[in-house]
């Protein structure tokens, strides 16, 4: 199947052996009848699998061109039970500009644990090396990065990882498996929060693991039924839902970011623009060869770099809300010092970039004209 075939048809059966249901039904069940100690139909108990997560389950590896799809309560979650693969003493070497989020489950939860963890920047790809000690375990890469839209290139990371017989685990929430399929490229899992493009409406939180190596996707269902932060039944059929239109939508997010990131490169209050199609963003070419088009979430800076424009301008946008969160088929706007990435200190964010005038924009699927005359009044 073509990947635009797998979003609807992909690890799925083709209708549902009850009663001939084209969508697989919501099973909203904690538990399943046994005819005899152990006589099961392949369920016992919800915790541990349940029929509409197992549908979303292998939706997800197929989209990613995984062998094993795993769903949490969370993207948190997810990434939560990945560093539950580690022991105290081991070592992380993860991307420095990274969602605030994993930050802090990096460093005000496992740390505690005895986990160190090293952020640096891998722009350069052949810099993660000199990093990796015979202590370290999983080399941690989002691209493109949140917010700076930094482009790592995991062909590189994945060759230096299994040199070093390292784990390279890519969270790929920002890219979607529409546009790029690190399994591919060589890494040994991928992460989404399905709750940005994969469900793709702002109406669930989920996170996703997907691997190809059956051994390490045993270790991740243990942890996954063992800690229990699984997704429910419902949540999993919204998701699954969403996943037959990614492609539409993305898409469609691709344009309109084009066409935002073009117009805020020649706003003359505008600074910087981050987003990976522009030619001068750094490691173009690199986005070119491992992404398929390059997304719809867009970065800038104003001149000046004044706080107080920052947050006039948020507060004058009409057709983009002001929230938390992206990727869903509305545009949102955020401001991440004060918002995506407040759990990480000022010094150390605006060493990524992160400074008081930085907005992110995901551009979402309206009239791209009605997008533009929003952000012009906005930033007048």
């Amino acid at each position: 199947m073509k990947f635009n075939t797998k979003t609807i048809h992909g690890g799925q059966e083709n209708t549902d052996p009850a009663y001939g249901s084209v969508m697989p039904p919501i099973y909203q069940t904690s538990t399943y009848a046994q005819d005899t100690p152990g006589g099961h139909k392949g369920f016992e108990y919800s915790r541990s699998g349940n029929p509409t997560r197992t549908a979303l389950e292998n939706s997800l590896a197929s989209i990613e061109n995984g062998k094993y799809g795993l769903a949490f309560g969370s993207g948190l979650a997810a990434i939560d039970a990945v560093l539950k693969l580690l022991k105290p003493g081991d070592e992380v070497v993860s991307t420095n500009d990274l969602y605030g989020g994993s930050y802090r489950l990096f460093t005000s939860i496992f740390k505690d644990f005895g986990i160190k963890f090293n952020f640096i920047g891998m722009q350069n790809a052949a810099d993660i090396e000199q990093h990796i000690t015979e202590n370290t375990k999983l080399i941690w890469v989002e691209t493109p990065t949140n917010p700076m839209m930094n482009i790592i290139d995991i062909e590189a990371a994945a060759k230096i990882a299994k040199k070093h017989k390292v784990l390279l685990g890519v969270d790929n929430t920002f890219a979607t498996p529409y546009l790029q399929q690190p399994l591919d490229l060589g890494a040994d899992l991928v992460m989404h929060s399905a709750t940005k493009y994969l469900g793709g409406h702002s109406d669930v939180v989920m996170g996703a693991l997907v691997v190809k190596d059956k051994e390490l996707a045993d270790k991740l269902y243990f942890i996954q039924n063992a800690s229990g932060a699984v997704a429910g039944p419902q949540d999993s059929f919204l998701v699954l839902r969403g996943i037959k239109t990614l492609h539409l939508r993305v898409q469609r997010h691709c344009e309109n970011g084009k066409a935002v990131a073009e117009y805020l490169s020649n706003h003359p209050k505008v600074d910087k623009v981050y987003w990976p199609g522009l030619e001068n963003h750094p490691n173009h070419d690199i986005a070119k060869k491992q992404m398929k088009d390059f997304g719809g979430m867009v970065s800038f800076t104003t001149k000046g770099n004044e706080l107080q424009d920052a947050v006039s301008f948020v507060e004058k946008l009409k057709v983009f809300t002001l929230a938390e969160s992206l990727g869903g088929v509305e545009s949102l706007a955020g401001h991440p010092a004060s918002m995506t990435h407040a759990s990480i200190p000022k010094e150390e964010r605006e060493k990524t970039g992160v400074v008081d005038s930085l907005i992110r924009l995901s551009v979402g699927i309206e009239d791209e004209e009605d997008l533009i005359n929003d952000l012009k009044q906005a930033l007048d």
